[in-house]
C-alpha cells in the first residue's frame, strides 16, 4: 500500500532523497522548502509520529533512503549509534553482552547495546534501539575489531582480547563474573587467544583489581612465570585482599602473591 503523503511531506522526502543524506537537522529543511520555523517543526514531528523518520535528539533526525513501502521505518541499531557519535564527534566500541554474544561466548541476544564512549553517557533510545552509553576517557578506547554492515555502517566491537579483560574490568555492569573466567579459560585452550596478548590488553586496559584477578587466573591456568611477572610489576604492593569471584562467599584461600581471595567453585 503506498503511503499518503501531504505536499510538504512529498517535498521532504524529495530533497532528502536528492541529497543521499541519512539525516537531517532543524533549520536545514526550512531553508530548502522555504518554511518558518514552526511550520518545520510541525513538518519534522509530524513525520516522526508516524514512524517515516526517527529523531535521534531534538533537531536531529534520521531519514530513510526510500519510503517504506506501506509501513513505519525503523533504521538499523548500528546505523542508530553511528549517527549519535558521529553528532557528537565522538569515537565507540561495543562491549559487554555485545561483545559477549558477537564472540560466542553467550547465547542470549542482548536486547540493547553497551558502547563505551569518549563522549557521553546514560541512556538512550532511537526508534526501538537501546543503548547504553559508558563514558570512558581516550586512553581506556582502542583494541578494537570493525565490520561493514551490508548496508555501508562500520560497526566498532572490542577486540575478542579486550572483551575478556572488559568483562573482568566491568563485571558488577556486565553481570559476568564468574562467567568471564570460564571464556577466558576456553578460549586459552582454544587458541582463539593466548596468554601473551591477554596479558598485554589487561597491562593497558585494566585496573589494579582486575590485573589481579586476570594475574591469579592465568597462574592457575599455568601460565610461564614470565608472562606473569609483567602483570605482577604493573600491581601495587598492598595488603588488602580481593574477592576472586566478587558475588560469592568471601571464604577461600588466601593468594598473598596477587592479593586475591580464591572463592572460585570450580
Amino acid at each position: 500500500m503506498a503511503i499518503a503523503l501531504g505536499n510538504l511531506e512529498a517535498q521532504f522526502f524529495a530533497y532528502v532523497q536528492m541529497r543521499g543524506a541519512e539525516t537531517v537537522r532543524s533549520g536545514e529543511i526550512a531553508q530548502a522548502l522555504g518554511l518558518d520555523v514552526q511550520q518545520e517543526r510541525k513538518l519534522l514531528s509530524r513525520l516522526a509520529r508516524r514512524g517515516l523518520i526517527v529523531r535521534v535528539r531534538r533537531g536531529l533526525y534520521l531519514v530513510p533512503p526510500r519510503l517504506p513501502p506501506g509501513g513505519r521505518w525503523s533504521p538499523g541499531e548500528f546505523m542508530a549509534l553511528s549517527s549519535l557519535m558521529a553528532d557528537y564527534g565522538g569515537t565507540y566500541q561495543l562491549s559487554g553482552p555485545n561483545a559477549f554474544h558477537r564472540y560466542g561466548w553467550d547465547n542470549q541476544v542482548p536486547n540493547r547495546l553497551y558502547a563505551y564512549n569518549n563522549r557521553i553517557s546514560g541512556e538512550r533510545k532511537i526508534g526501538p534501539t537501546l543503548i547504553t552509553l559508558i563514558k570512558v576517557t581516550n586512553d581506556r578506547l582502542g583494541e578494537t575489531d570493525v565490520f561493514t554492515t551490508p548496508e555501508g555502517t562500520e560497526v566498532i566491537y572490542s577486540s575478542r582480547e579486550r572483551a575478556l579483560i572488559d568483562a573482568v574490568y566491568d563485571w558488577s555492569r556486565f553481570g559476568s563474573l564468574p562467567r568471564a573466567y570460564g571464556w577466558i579459560r576456553a578460549e586459552i585452550a582454544k587458541k582463539s587467544v593466548s596468554p601473551k596478548d591477554l596479558i598485554r590488553v589487561a597491562q593497558r586496559y585494566a585496573n589494579t583489581g582486575t590485573l589481579r584477578r586476570v594475574g591469579k587466573l592465568l597462574e592457575m591456568e599455568g601460565v610461564e612465570n614470565a608472562f606473569l611477572r609483567k602483570v605482577q610489576r604493573q600491581i601495587p604492593p598492598s595488603t588488602a585482599l580481593i574477592p576472586l569471584v566478587p558475588t560469592l562467599p568471601k571464604r577461600g584461600a588466601v593468594d598473598r602473591r596477587w592479593g586475591v581471595l580464591v572463592n572460585e567453585r570450580r
